[in-house]
């Protein structure tokens, strides 16, 4: 698995927790959510991703955005 996939499955999974999370605790952690889409949304534009540097040091093999 590349960095790109392995970026989108974390983020994926992420979004996922912050929403169950949302509905059965507090509404608050939709401010997770929100983190997540703003990181995804700047990494499109900036190619700046702290994730994908964190999954390249551990030797991740890249792929075509990272």
């Amino acid at each position: 698995m590349t960095i790109d996939r392995m970026v989108m499955a974390f983020a994926g999974t992420f979004i996922l927790i912050s929403i169950g999370l949302a509905i059965e605790v507090s509404l608050n952690w939709l401010w997770l959510t929100g983190f997540v889409g703003l990181n995804l949304f700047q990494a499109a534009f900036s190619g700046f991703c702290p994730l994908a540097i964190i999954l390249k040091k551990l030797g991740v093999k890249p792929g075509c955005a990272f």
